[in-house]
């Protein structure tokens, strides 16, 4: 190869680079986003409700020496703690050298993802078939939780206040469930609707049944036998269902996608490969400048709602506790703190490029995506990162090595969404969204790069070092 023309110089210099990722990266970065994406798949295997990501990470970070959080304990520098909030949502911090009062470094995510949850009256019998009526959760594609396994996740509570938790469908010889759809033979009419009327919403209930009690084939005979069942394995009756948080999710496990294994199928990347990549990056820290706080939220899908999501106070008294013990005024905190807001953004799809503009769209293997703003058309619900914030993101992921991309959540005027960057800006701190470019996101099957996971972990990491 010869010297470099001038012309080659100044495009080096002053235009972005157009490289793979992957060539970016280096082959040992391509290795070790390998083998750390094995326990990633492991994770969404074992963590497909948000009850069972907080299981998960209080094991994991008990392991790594975390206690639970006493606010009238006084903490020193290295110092791990968590917060549980209702079995749902969770915050674990690990106090920094420098006081709260020049401020903390947050990365918050959430661990809910779009099901089917039951009803508090789900089971009924038609025809002689049993079937558990659904209310479906988050945005999804109706037509696309057709026909595909489905297992039970969740947990019912008695009168008497006992649990039971149940996770059915997920080992080998456990049954599984299904939405049944009309044979093409018999659906014209279907087919002629538009794809968001195709399935109603109503429609989306789960076949859990046949067989009658004994030789019982008598009105609501199948529905006994279910409840029997039920009975004899959980020790339940109808009643419990009216205190019980019960999801249908996808029953297949993770998997390599493509002949190279770049990429990784699974339920529930958006936002649990945010959620993993930051929790993990929070274990990995070991004595911090400044104290950091990862959160690990509920209800993000439906907006934040209610008191396990980031629209909830929990994360603000979080903060007004560690105040607290320093005697300095929470406010003083939150505005020298900073975030990365864990969640994913769409990756570009050449399949659907019309949805999407080319320059300002996030790849896949692009190294994870810095999403400046969110937000529907005129960037309505979203906080719009400042300059300011987004030149010390790029310092801090460039002197890391952190391979990273910028990205929008398609075209203007097309759609758009949030995340949870909003509340925590409405704190007073400065934020950007951080994560993961998906490939069919919301769907029950969503895709992501190894190299993309990876590179997320190394920028919290890097940011929680900052």
């Amino acid at each position: 190869m010869g010297e470099k023309t001038n012309l080659e110089q100044m495009k080096e210099k002053l235009l972005r680079s157009k490289k793979s990722g992957v060539v970016r990266a280096g082959a040992e970065a391509v290795r070790q986003a390998d083998e750390y994406c094995r326990d990633y798949k492991a994770f969404l295997n074992e963590a497909k409700t948000e009850r069972e990501a907080v299981n998960y990470a209080i094991r994991h970070a008990e392991a790594a020496g975390f206690v639970p959080f006493d606010a009238g304990r006084t903490y020193q520098a290295g110092d791990k703690v968590y917060l549980n909030n209702r079995n749902k949502a969770i915050i674990l911090a690990v106090f920094g050298k420098k006081p709260c009062a020049e401020g903390v470094r947050i990365a918050a995510a959430h661990i809910d993802s779009p099901r089917l949850d039951l009803k508090p009256n789900p089971l009924y019998e038609k025809t002689g078939l049993a079937f558990f009526d659904t209310h479906y959760y988050g945005g999804i594609k109706k037509y696309q939780w057709t026909t595909i396994p489905l297992a039970l996740h969740g947990r019912i509570v008695k009168k008497d206040g006992s649990c039971v938790d149940i996770r059915l469908g997920e080992d080998e010889g456990d049954p599984q469930f299904c939405v049944t759809d009309l044979l093409p033979h018999l659906a014209g009419e279907q087919m002629q609707k538009p794809m968001a009327k195709a399935i109603d919403g109503e429609n989306l209930d789960i076949l859990i049944g046949s067989r009658p009690l004994g030789d019982d084939d008598g009105a609501d005979s199948v529905k006994t036998n279910i409840m029997l069942l039920l009975n004899e394995k959980y020790g339940i009756t109808e009643d419990d269902f009216v205190s019980a948080d019960l999801s249908m999710v996808p029953a297949f496990r993770a998997a390599d996608i493509g002949f190279d294994r770049s990429m990784i199928g699974s339920y529930g990347h958006d936002d649990r490969v945010c959620a993993y990549t930051s929790f993990t990056a929070a274990l990995a820290v070991e004595h911090p400048e400044h104290t950091t706080v990862t959160v690990l939220t509920d209800k993000e899908e439906i907006g934040s709602e209610g008191n396990t999501g980031l629209q909830c106070d929990y994360l603000r008294h979080f903060i007004e506790d560690l105040a607290a013990m320093e005697n300095v005024p929470a406010r003083e905190v939150f505005r020298r703190s900073t975030c990365f807001s864990a969640d994913v953004n769409a990756a570009y799809d050449p399949a659907y490029a019309f949805a999407y503009e080319e320059n300002n769209s996030a790849y896949c293997n692009g190294g994870v995506v810095v999403t400046k703003y969110t937000g529907a058309r005129g960037k309505s619900g979203t906080s719009d990162a400042t300059a300011e914030f987004m030149g010390s993101v790029r310092r801090i992921l460039d002197d890391a090595g952190v391979v990273w991309q910028t990205g929008e959540l398609g075209r203007v005027d097309i759609g758009g969404g949030g995340t949870v960057a909003m509340y925590i800006a409405n704190l007073n701190v400065d934020v950007v969204d951080v994560g993961v470019p998906v490939l069919s996101m919301h769907a029950p099957l969503e895709v992501v790069s190894k190299l993309d996971v990876f590179m997320t972990f190394r920028a919290f990491e890097a940011f929680f070092r900052s």
